[in-house]
């Protein structure tokens, strides 16, 4: 389709027509597209398929997460080895013009990205009610900081949740820089966003939440009606961090075991023979990510499951780390704070993901801190229920040695329950905690009970 090449045909092929103007040509084509014709003498209806194909794959790859290069590499030889035995040889030279190197794929999901931005804003725009954002500034393996937005709004009389952007802090990382990103970023979709923010939920790192110059304070200069909010999250995060002393020693003496075995080939090797031999249901230990709240309850678990296995190889091995699963106070304490981070992984889990509420999180969280209190008497009465990890080793002691929990163990497990009610307290003040029952269920609610500010609210 080049203009010289279809010049020199339309001279040599078509000589009559070759002082024909622009506009007899245009008119043809228009008589053509309306006549459907076009695709029928075999004009441009290839690309749009070959175009609208290599956005499908690009959307793919990135829902993926696989590298952009994958399309030329993997996806595209495949499809062209698949259609050429089932569709034949003709089939294949169609498949072979789709565009899907590098640069191709990283165009298309660029442009799919844009897209989405687009949408996101205008619906922003058009909704009746105050949004609300999450900002969530890390920093990952490749030492990049990237800054991750989320929004909440009503549209057509449901809640929707969308992901923003994910943009790099290609320099510093304060608060001004990550006010300049955000309003870069809404300014190249012509939205003020400080006019239409309801509310604004951030981590609780400084420069996100300081004072006098973190993002919040620099928001609520600008936008005094914005409620600022400290992610549930993130609070409960650093709540679960509070160890007492002993505890926090047998956790650090499990992680140092796991990287004995997990660090070396040969003792990995070793070890999942060693439980191959002795049939146990894992092979492997876990390893502990201190950035993945999550990892602690599973590398426990499995340690203190796999923990005649790995005895026996820490005695093979003749590492001092093998004195202390002859410890009670080690196995007990792994026991129970696989127990208990157990606990507190299905409140983390329950307080987040898409279509949870924030009253859905206060309650969640209500509920936790109300069983704090009934586990710390459970355990007084040697009642471990609540603890199936820690029952479980208990009952194998006992079939042993017939030795149950020791006082001065079970008295530093009902402390540590009151260090980890005190911890959550002092990071959800009540007001944070508080869920209004006319919410839930304004026909049981007492209409005296109700403030003021809510009686106008419209039925």
């Amino acid at each position: 389709m080049k203009p010289t090449k279809l010049k020199e045909h339309l001279t040599s092929v078509h000589p009559e027509n070759a002082s024909d103007s622009v506009d007899l040509f245009r008119a043809k084509k228009a008589r053509f597209e309306k006549a459907g014709t076009l695709p029928k003498l075999g004009f441009a209806p290839t690309q749009k398929p070959c175009l609208e194909a290599s956005y499908k794959v690009g959307y793919r790859i990135a829902k993926e997460k696989n590298p952009h290069t994958i399309g030329e590499t993997l996806v595209k030889p495949c499809a062209l080895e698949m259609v050429e035995l089932v569709c034949g040889l003709e089939q294949r030279k169609k498949i072979a013009a789709e565009p899907l190197s590098n640069d191709v794929i990283h165009s298309r999901i660029v442009d799919i990205s844009s897209n989405i931005l687009k949408q996101v804003t205008k619906e922003l725009a058009a909704t009746p009610f105050p949004f609300s954002m999450q900002l969530d500034e890390t920093t990952d393996v490749s030492q990049c900081s990237p800054l991750l937005a989320f929004v909440r709004y009503m549209l057509a009389d449901a809640i929707k949740e969308e992901f923003l952007f994910c943009e790099p802090l290609l320099e510093t990382t304060k608060a001004s820089d990550i006010l300049e990103m955000v309003n870069s970023l809404f300014a190249k979709q012509n939205f003020d966003w400080k006019k239409n923010l309801g509310t604004l939920c951030t981590d609780g790192a400084s420069p996100m939440l300081g004072n006098t110059s973190g993002f919040a304070a620099l928001v609520k200069k600008e936008a005094s009606q914005v409620i600022m909010t400290h992610c549930f999250v993130h609070r409960h995060a650093l709540a679960s961090k509070n160890l007492a002393a002993i505890l926090k020693e047998v956790l650090s003496t499990g992680v140092k075991v796991v990287n004995f075995i997990r660090a070396r080939a040969v003792n990995h090797c070793v070890f999942k023979r060693f439980c191959q031999e002795m049939g146990a249901e894992y092979e492997v230990l876990l390893y502990h990510t201190e950035v993945r709240w999550l990892s602690r309850r599973q590398i426990l678990k499995r340690l203190t499951e796999l923990r005649a296995e790995v005895s026996l190889l820490l005695r093979e091995k003749e590492s001092p780390l093998s004195e202390q699963f002859s410890s009670e106070v080690f196995i007990h304490g792994l026991a129970y704070l696989a127990d208990i981070f157990g606990h507190m992984n299905e409140v983390n889990l329950a307080i987040q993901g898409p279509g949870v509420i924030i009253m859905d999180a206060a309650e969640r969280l209500q509920a936790f801190l109300a069983k704090l209190p009934l586990w710390k008497r459970s355990l007084e009465a040697d009642n471990y229920a609540n603890f199936p990890m820690l029952e479980e080793v208990l009952l194998e002691d006992r079939i042993e040695s017939d030795e149950a929990l020791s006082i001065s163990l079970q008295a530093e497990f009902c402390r540590r329950l009151d260090i980890l009610q005190n911890s959550f307290e002092g990071y959800f003040c009540s007001g944070d905690l508080k869920v209004e029952a006319w919410i839930r269920n304004p026909f049981l609610a007492d209409i005296d009970c109700i403030s003021d500010k809510h009686k106008n609210i419209r039925k």
